[in-house]
């Protein structure tokens, strides 16, 4: 299926629901403020003020699961509370997107941000017109990839340009939010059990992790610039 140019990235055939602008601007932030909230009861407030600073953190690149996962596992909060938490985060933040797509671009900071989105989310569906044609299927497997700009604000954009209405959007978004959260959670108290129970043992597993992910990042770099020349 083609995609559509740029400026034409709109939900036209789905209206935004009938409320204030900016009661559409403010709940999806009210949200991830409920959230914090609702965790009180169930860290001490070290914790807590701990996982509200992470909260934050995701949305500072280059921060992302990857990092913040291990970091808030680490620093003794639940490691389901940290996969739900970076999940929702990315639901919420494709509510935001749906709601706000025509306005955010003239938002100060964040719409340039978008505006590179839109350029690099049409470059990725390009490159991969086969997740266009699997739809939910492949806006999650976009959402998965642990890369910048696969959280919220790119999926919303992918999943547009893949022809999906909000509720599939958020849906993929979800699915594929939580997956990678629980993937790098799990993975994390992995790292850290081994890490306890034989240093090293847990340093090379590490270690192997993070050459992966350079060896990925510098294939993909490679890629890049061998394309563009």
């Amino acid at each position: 299926m083609g995609l559509p140019n740029l400026d034409r990235l709109r939900l036209r055939k789905y209206p935004v629901p009938p409320i204030s602008p900016r009661i559409r601007f403010i709940l999806p932030i009210l949200l991830g403020f409920a959230l914090f909230f609702c965790s009180l009861p169930l860290l001490p407030v070290n914790r807590a003020m701990i996982l509200g600073g992470l909260m934050i953190a995701y949305y500072i690149p280059p921060s992302g699961k990857e990092s913040l996962i291990p970091l808030g596992i680490a620093a003794g909060i639940p490691w389901w509370l940290m996969a739900f938490t970076l999940a929702y985060l990315d639901v919420i933040t494709s509510l935001f997107m749906i709601w706000n797509l025509d306005r955010a671009e003239r938002f100060p900071y964040l719409g340039p941000w978008i505006t590179r989105s839109l350029v690099s989310g049409r470059e990725f569906m390009e490159q991969r017109p086969w997740l266009a044609r699997w739809r939910i299927p492949g806006v999650s497997v976009f959402v998965m990839l642990p890369l910048q700009g696969t959280g919220g604000v790119g999926a919303t954009i992918v999943g547009i340009m893949a022809g999906l209405c909000p509720a599939q959007i958020l849906l993929a978004v979800g699915i594929g939010a939580t997956v990678e959260s629980l993937a790098f959670a799990l993975g994390s108290v992995l790292v850290l059990r081994l890490l306890v129970t034989n240093m090293v043992l847990g340093i090379a597993v590490a270690a192997g992790i993070a050459l992966v992910v350079i060896l990925y990042f510098l294939v993909s770099g490679y890629r890049k610039r061998h394309e563009a020349t």
